[in-house]
């Protein structure tokens, strides 16, 4: 499996930032509750964030188009109902 870059560069800045936040803050709460584990699980998911920013690699993200790849059914319904919702030609 090859890793490609699927996020953009004002996607990666913005979880590089919420990561930060997140790891600061649980690491705050941690100092001062280190037996409640939902910090430390906190702390890991902020890091994964920043993480996620800096290689700029979302799995998740890599699952929802792998996922159109395989069912372009799917992804021809939601086309088909955003035009539904948003018609592209207004007359």
């Amino acid at each position: 499996m090859q890793i490609k870059q699927n996020i953009g560069i004002v996607n990666a800045l913005i979880r590089i930032t919420c990561g930060l936040t997140i790891l600061a803050w649980s690491t705050a709460k941690m100092v001062k509750k280190p037996w409640k584990n939902a910090f430390l699980i906190t702390a890991i998911l902020g890091a994964m964030k920043v993480g996620e920013g800096i290689v700029r690699y979302c799995p998740v993200t890599s699952l929802i188009e792998e996922g159109m790849k395989k069912n372009p059914q799917k992804q021809n319904e939601e086309d088909s109902l955003q035009e539904t919702i948003v018609p592209s030609n207004p007359s």
